[in-house]
């Protein structure tokens, strides 16, 4: 690696559509919550909900029938903890298999270059999805989605992130696969990583159309450009 390329200092991922693709088990699960409520959800609508916590996503639903009024704020949290269960049951399917491609060589590569690497995911199973995928030992730092405040596009969990690895938001690379999270990776001044369609990730600095794209000297290589 040429010395004087600035390279960064810490990745942070998010997990669903990064590091695994658990968009299925979330769809099946909102599917079910909604026919619980009588509402009829299908997978366009599903793009909705990429990228944002679990009461917004519920509001959504709600809003789309026309039904957000009707329930109390301890009634949605509970139809938001159905959902979590239902979401809990299926991911007990994941194993090692699940880890997206090209995912594992990138982190080593990561891990060889004494780059920090953390996880800025909305969901609140990311530990036991982690644990799943046997990857939990890989983070230098998890941010506890229950204590974020404002959801993406806010940068709210990237800075927190940044803070937890204890690096400057402008020496991270943020990786996403949603517009929302690339919004909160920009925001927070980061160089972000897109994961999925350039048209709908025009937004970030860089995009990939597939995590088996994901090559460490490529990012370096651009992240040094972004910084000079």
């Amino acid at each position: 690696m040429n010395s004087l390329r600035v390279q960064p200092e810490a990745v942070i991922f998010d997990l669903d559509g990064v590091m695994t693709d658990t968009a299925e088990y979330h769809f099946l699960a909102w599917k079910a919550l909604a026919e619980d409520l009588g509402i009829a959800i299908n997978r366009a609508f599903n793009q909705r909900l990429k990228g944002i916590g679990r009461m917004e996503s519920l509001e959504l639903i709600l809003e789309h029938a026309g039904m957000a009024e009707q329930f109390s704020t301890e009634e949605k949290e509970k139809w938001a903890a159905k959902k979590n269960d239902h979401y809990k049951k299926l991911i007990r399917l994941i194993t090692p298999r699940d880890l997206l491609p090209g995912i594992e060589p990138f982190m080593k590569a990561i891990k060889q270059h004494g780059i920090k690497i953390g996880l800025a995911s909305a969901s609140r199973n990311a530990l036991s999805v982690l644990e799943s995928l046997q990857i939990t030992a890989w983070f230098d730092g998890i941010v506890d989605a229950g204590k974020i405040a404002r959801g993406k596009p806010d940068p709210e969990i990237f800075l927190t992130a940044a803070q937890l690895l204890s690096v400057r938001p402008d020496r991270c690379v943020g990786i996403e696969d949603a517009v929302s999270g690339i919004r909160a990776i920009n925001r927070a001044g980061m160089f972000s990583i897109g994961v999925g369609d350039t048209r709908v990730l025009h937004e970030a600095d860089y995009v990939v159309t597939s995590t088996a794209e994901l090559d460490l000297q490529d990012v370096i290589s651009r992240f040094h450009a972004w910084k000079t």
